[in-house]
């Protein structure tokens, strides 16, 4: 129950909402009420989008006494969290699990890789269209990324919303959610990639030359690939968007330019991320909020499907998923983000950088006849550290095969309503600027 006043009390909902009739809030503002819930310490997002679903029960939910068709063949290993076990695939995370909190009792309205990515991203499933090619009822709604950065602007006419990866396909077909929406240009994503090879490109420019931000410290050869950039522009060549904008200034200035350049990092704090794509990408996102960068996405990968199915090692692991997830997807992620949060912490930046790492749905708790798992949007887990979330729990419960939750299920809008509230948007910023999820906050991690 929550006192307003000596005759006025707002009661609690089980899950944590709070129920207010139209007399309790008669003359009072919507940023009144939400000063009375807790709210998180959070000045940026760092967001790890695992493209393609991974498997519940091979990573942070094992269910060791399930029948073996349902069980992961990998062991059990205890966490921080009594009681609390991950699969021995993930032993620096669960050295860590004290850290951070779980949510394994997320659930979806779709097993549609587009469908569900639309309703991951924007929590919404308004206009997404998945391989069936029609698309659902509804207006897209913003990415999440674009909602934080409507209301959290950088000065300077620098971006507030970066994703670190290319845009996200399943089946060769991109999918709907990625960018502003109805917010508009100026909140849409402005998109890096790493490349193993070549290092961290800027998308809006194409530089030619092979030039990169790690390679223009030459002044010669930053003068003469800007000016080449306006005189294409004078012939109308392209239009000078904002992202283009953005991309100008950014390269102008030195200390925007050493942002994006991995070379200032020294060569064993790049190894405790990872020499893979997502490794160094994590790294990428932790420089850009040392920066104060308000939302960072970094996508695990382009496609959903692995390599071996011309993709680009997404976590849709139809066959061979015990092999991939020895060989590959669980030791980078584990030491991906356990260094990403050790990193934050030692500089001092996890208190005010939210981490969430989270996939469109998860996986069939069966394994299919070709040693895979399909997918499964009834049952999966997030990862949520950091910009004040309390550590160390886990919130909602799943079955004896996790299959469904048994106790505390969670949405996406729920989880983005609960970035929201760590990032201190008001409910009048989410009313007057059409962002609210329609999700309830998870208040258990505050």
């Amino acid at each position: 129950m929550l006192t307003l006043g000596a005759k006025t009390s707002i009661p609690v909902s089980r899950r944590g909402a709070i129920q207010i009739g139209a007399s309790a809030i008669l003359g009072m503002s919507w940023d009144r009420l939400l000063a009375q819930a807790p709210t998180g310490s959070a000045k940026s997002v760092i967001f790890l989008w695992l493209w393609g679903g991974p498997s519940q029960l091979d990573t942070f939910d094992p269910k060791p006494n399930a029948p073996s068709e349902f069980r992961s063949p990998f062991a059990n290993i205890p966490t921080k969290i009594p009681g609390v076990h991950f699969t021995e695939l993930f032993p620096m995370l669960a050295h860590r699990s004290d850290h951070f909190s779980l949510l394994r009792s997320m659930h979806t309205q779709s097993n549609d890789h587009g469908v569900a990515g639309t309703i991951g991203l924007t929590g919404s499933i308004a206009g997404a269209v998945g391989l069936d090619g029609n698309p659902r009822p509804g207006q897209a709604r913003p990415t999440l990324g674009s909602t934080v950065a409507k209301v959290r602007r950088m000065q300077g006419g620098l971006p507030s919303f970066l994703v670190v990866g290319g845009k996200l396909h399943q089946g060769k077909k991109p999918i709907i959610g990625e960018n502003s929406g109805f917010l508009g240009a100026s909140c849409d994503p402005f998109r890096l990639e790493f490349d193993e090879e070549k290092g961290t490109r800027v998308n809006a420019l194409d530089l030619g030359q092979g030039l990169t931000p790690e390679r223009l410290d030459d002044r010669q050869r930053l003068a003469g690939a800007l000016d080449d950039i306006e005189r294409k522009l004078q012939k109308g060549a392209s239009p000078w968007t904002e992202q283009m904008q953005q991309a100008y200034a950014l390269l102008l200035r030195p200390e925007s330019r050493k942002m994006f350049d991995l070379g200032q990092e020294t060569p064993a704090m790049r190894d405790r991320y990872g020499r893979t794509r997502f490794g160094q990408s994590c790294l990428l996102a932790r420089r850009l909020v040392e920066k104060k960068v308000p939302f960072v996405q970094v996508n695990w990968s382009d496609h959903v499907e692995a390599e071996e199915d011309a993709g680009d090692g997404g976590w849709d692991h139809h066959y061979r998923n015990f092999q991939i997830m020895v060989d590959r997807h669980g030791p980078w992620l584990d030491r991906s983000i356990s260094t990403l949060l050790d990193d934050l912490r030692d500089r001092g930046l996890l208190e005010s950088t939210l981490v969430v790492a989270v996939g469109e749905f998860g996986r069939t708790p069966k394994i299919n006849e070709k040693a895979g798992r399909d997918h499964w949007e009834h049952c999966y887990c997030a990862l949520v550290a950091g910009g004040g979330i309390k550590p160390g729990r886990v919130i909602g419960t799943s079955d004896a095969r996790a299959e469904r939750p048994a106790e505390r299920p969670l949405t996406p809008a729920d989880l983005g309503a609960t970035i929201h509230q760590a990032l201190g948007i008001t409910s009048e910023q989410s009313q007057s600027f059409g962002l609210a999820t329609g999700g309830e906050v998870i208040g258990e991690l505050f």
